[in-house]
């Protein structure tokens, strides 16, 4: 590494009475740790542990395994530690066992996990914890619950909770632990989109302000002009920057979408600017927006902190960057070449009276040629 210091530092550094990295090692040289993932995830401190754990993976020295499950297995270790019934602990670790984890693995084959979607099981077992608290606090057993009782905890609990319950009262369903009951109705809710001349504006921001941090201005920028979610974006590699024939092509989808000139211009000069590789790991690293941990990207909550920073809300930018592209161009077309799901841009053109249904059943249309995300003014 350039910097060969700090990682001695890293090594050194003990926080209170917590080992310090290199200490790890020595118990690792001793045979005192298991060179398993599944010893590496009880290890404490924990943060000091992950990033060995990352390191080893990096180096071939533990098998490849996708973060976001290493960190979901850690972190239910710490929950399962604040449980303080037995029994409830019992049903928790059974049903992450059972249902949760093969569901998060069955994910990461297909592809890499987010920190979202890890988040989101998490916040299953979280509720199912809770959901047991509360039958406690009522006397009553998975045994006793019943349709009164479901829906007074629906009653009583916001959306995000009654939605992330769903998948506990299912598996309890399936497996006979409680009796059969109504499920409510999922209820999603609707980000109201960014107006299109705010999002010609803001881009214009960032394609004229040097002050502002490149990094943040390239990630808001592929947000407002392509629809991009922060967890997509820390997903792309050197790889999916091509260059054709004097044009800079961005693959988000099949097929890659241009990038406009100004926006290549900040893209590439990022390229050759890109920060966090000083470390051993990272220096021939293939990330857009690589971080300081082994091997890995740029954490998305980092990321989308940055970009809020430069006035850019996250979520409404997006949604109305999407509403945009299908009023020009077909949902499917859209899907295609933005990385959506077809259901995804279909019910957006449907929020818009988009006129382009008539795409919704027939063959995939391809995207014209020299089609161009560069934002137009309404007419």
């Amino acid at each position: 590494m350039n910097a060969p210091l700090s990682g001695l530092c890293w090594l050194k550094h003990r926080k209170g009475r917590d080992r310090a990295p290199a200490d790890l090692l020595a118990e690792l040289g001793r045979s005192q740790i298991a060179l398993t993932h599944a010893a590496f995830h009880t290890l404490q401190p924990w943060r000091a542990a992950a990033h060995l754990e990352e390191l080893l993976m990096a180096c071939g020295i533990l098998s490849q395994v996708d973060k976001q499950i290493c960190e979901f297995e850690r972190w239910t270790i710490r929950h399962l530690a604040t449980v303080t019934e037995p029994e409830h602990v019992r049903l928790i670790r059974r049903f992450v066992a059972w249902d949760v984890q093969p569901r998060l693995r069955a994910r990461a084959e297909r592809k890499p996990l987010t920190v979202s979607s890890r988040r989101g099981f998490s916040s299953q077992v979280i509720q199912a914890t809770r959901f047991l608290s509360w039958l406690g606090e009522r006397d009553l057993t998975l045994t006793d619950c019943g349709q009164a009782d479901i829906d007074a905890w629906h009653v009583q609990h916001p959306a995000h909770a009654r939605n992330s319950i769903r998948g506990f009262l299912r598996w309890c369903i399936a497996n006979k632990l409680t009796r059969r009951f109504r499920l409510p109705t999922v209820v999603i809710g609707q980000a109201t989109p960014m107006p299109q001349q705010q999002r010609i504006d803001l881009l214009g921001r960032l394609l004229t302000d040097p002050d502002q941090p490149l990094r943040s201005r390239v990630a808001a920028a592929i947000v407002l002009l392509y629809a991009q979610p922060v967890s997509r974006i820390v997903r792309l590699t050197l790889d999916d920057v091509i260059h054709d024939s004097g044009t800079i092509l961005l693959r988000l989808g099949e097929p890659p979408s241009p990038v406009p000139g100004p926006v290549a211009e900040l893209l590439l000069s990022w390229i050759d600017q890109r920060t966090n590789m000083n470390t051993a790991t990272n220096r021939d690293s293939h990330w857009l927006f690589p971080w300081r941990r082994a091997d890995q990207p740029m954490h998305p909550e980092t990321l989308g902190t940055l970009i809020r920073a430069l006035g850019v809300p996250n979520i409404p930018g997006r949604v109305g960057a999407l509403h945009q592209h299908v009023l020009e161009l077909p949902a499917p077309v859209v899907a295609d070449a933005l990385g959506y799901h077809h259901h995804t841009t279909t019910r957006a053109a449907a929020q818009i009276t988009a006129t382009w249904t008539r795409y919704a059943t027939g063959p995939r249309p391809r995207k014209p040629a020299g089609w161009t995300p560069t934002p137009t003014r309404d007419k």
